[in-house]
């Protein structure tokens, strides 16, 4: 199958509503996304991210919460292997994502910036 080429234009805009709903985000006058997103990846972790992805801003979901909502509930070693490999993390806010416990688990960009989303998000 031959891939779509996307035109400097449609990249263009594509990177500045990013740049602007992160902007948005940030200063707290988004709370979802509404970016297109294409991300090449196994299924098992595609199913994942784009549960992550449903978690309401606000709110958390335990690994093993999520691994059950794909249909794999024994998988959230998996679920945290696919978060892991999340590409955009604050699009698609695994932060959102704890242990069962109520642990917070691990963040590619480090606990503390987990820590700093998840209280703007008013979760802790």
């Amino acid at each position: 199958m031959r891939k779509k080429r996307i035109s400097n234009d449609n990249l263009d805009k594509c990177l500045t509503s990013s740049i602007s709903q992160i902007r948005e985000y940030f200063t707290n006058q988004r709370k979802t996304f509404n970016i297109k997103l294409e991300m090449p990846m196994p299924p098992f972790y595609g199913k994942v991210l784009k549960e992550v992805r449903n978690i309401p801003y606000g709110e958390v979901r335990s690994y093993k919460d999520i691994a059950g909502k794909v249909g794999s509930p024994n998988a959230y070693r998996a679920t945290a292997t696919a978060n892991a490999k999340n590409m955009i993390p604050i699009i698609i806010p695994c932060h959102r994502v704890i242990g069962k416990n109520g642990d917070l688990g691990g963040y590619g960009g480090g606990l503390k910036i987990k820590k700093y989303l998840l209280k703007m998000e008013g979760v802790i």
